[in-house]
């Protein structure tokens, strides 16, 4: 999605609270012509508006047509419209493909996402969504030690033995001994890639990607044929921290791409767990070391005793909510 363009079109990442799962239900049915509607919106952004900003407009209001009318008026010659028949093209050529298109209006988008400021507008999914997907990201550096590669399994291995599923980003490193790890013990992985669902990037993880989107879900939030940007790594990493409950950051550099999750997850209000390599390693970690939500971990035990609390402090919090309720 963000292939051509030279800035960010989702717009800056803000710890602002997102459109919300009830102020989706009450809205009216998102047929075909909403759908095409708001993929226009994305293509074109009239006014220069980000994607961030599209969303939530057409949230507020209720309808990407309406949106596409007030920001299109008085196309007598029909020639903007041309973006919406396009668009309801496209989206026919995906219905027969291997993936699934959604809009962030559908039943099957990812609750979760939707509770921060910059969620993914439109998805595309290989693999089966599950409702209500709780799980934990591990990340860290493409060019891995091998003592972080072993951790990185570890704590898979561990997440997995809690029922969780292991979220990562299908890269070389800890991503893929991540997800490696999911799979080899019968475990659900998510993977959230940095390119279109069509793509296999690294070009080495191209089985890995299929086993994902056969035993697990790959997620894109990319148009389908999109490369890898600068800026589409990023916004994974953003998406990642909003899928998860939490994120673990197994080994990173000063300018690793996990220093994004990390203090995007912050943002969040996502916890954090740094394994204490990274705190001693780089300047980012040891920045963030007492930020609220962000806890060290010396071994990948450790890490996972933490998973534990972070999971006893959201089930405290449902049953406070569920009393308060009723």
């Amino acid at each position: 999605m963000t292939a051509g363009h030279a800035r960010d079109p989702f717009g800056p990442a803000t710890p602002v609270s997102g459109v919300g799962t009830a102020t989706v239900s009450g809205m009216r049915a998102w047929g075909g012509d909403e759908r095409a509607a708001l993929v226009a919106l994305l293509r074109t952004r009239p006014d220069g508006q980000s994607w961030s900003q599209l969303a939530a407009r057409v949230a507020e209001v209720g309808s990407a047509r309406q949106i596409w009318e007030s920001s299109y008026p008085g196309d007598l010659f029909g020639e903007n419209d041309e973006a919406i028949t396009s668009a309801a093209g496209d989206i026919a050529t995906w219905r027969d493909q291997p993936y699934r298109f959604l809009t962030f209006m559908d039943a099957d988008y990812p609750a979760q996402l939707r509770d921060v400021h910059e969620f993914p507008p439109v998805l595309f999914s290989r693999g089966r969504l599950r409702p209500n997907d709780a799980g934990v990201s591990v990340v860290g550096s493409r060019a891995a030690s091998d003592a972080a590669v072993r951790d990185a399994s570890e704590v898979a291995r561990l997440i997995v033995d809690r029922g969780l599923t292991v979220i990562s980003g299908l890269a070389a490193g800890i991503d893929a001994a991540a997800h490696e790890a999911a799979l080899a013990h019968g475990g659900r992985t998510v993977a959230v890639i940095g390119t279109g669902i069509e793509r296999y990037y690294p070009a080495a993880n191209r089985d890995l990607q299929d086993r994902i989107a056969h035993n697990g879900l790959l997620l894109s939030q990319f148009w389908p044929n999109s490369p890898p940007t600068k800026l589409s790594f990023p916004l994974r990493n953003a998406t990642m921290s909003a899928y998860g409950k939490a994120t673990v950051i197994v080994e990173a550099g000063e300018k690793s791409g996990a220093r994004i999750q990390a203090r995007v997850a912050v943002a969040h209000g996502r916890p954090v767990i740094l394994m204490k390599s990274v705190v001693l390693a780089t300047e980012w970690g040891r920045a963030l070391r007492d930020q609220p939500g962000v806890t060290i971990a010396d071994s990948p035990d450790e890490a996972a005793a933490q998973i534990d609390k972070i999971l006893l402090d959201d089930e405290l919090v449902a049953r406070l909510l569920t009393s308060a309720g009723g």
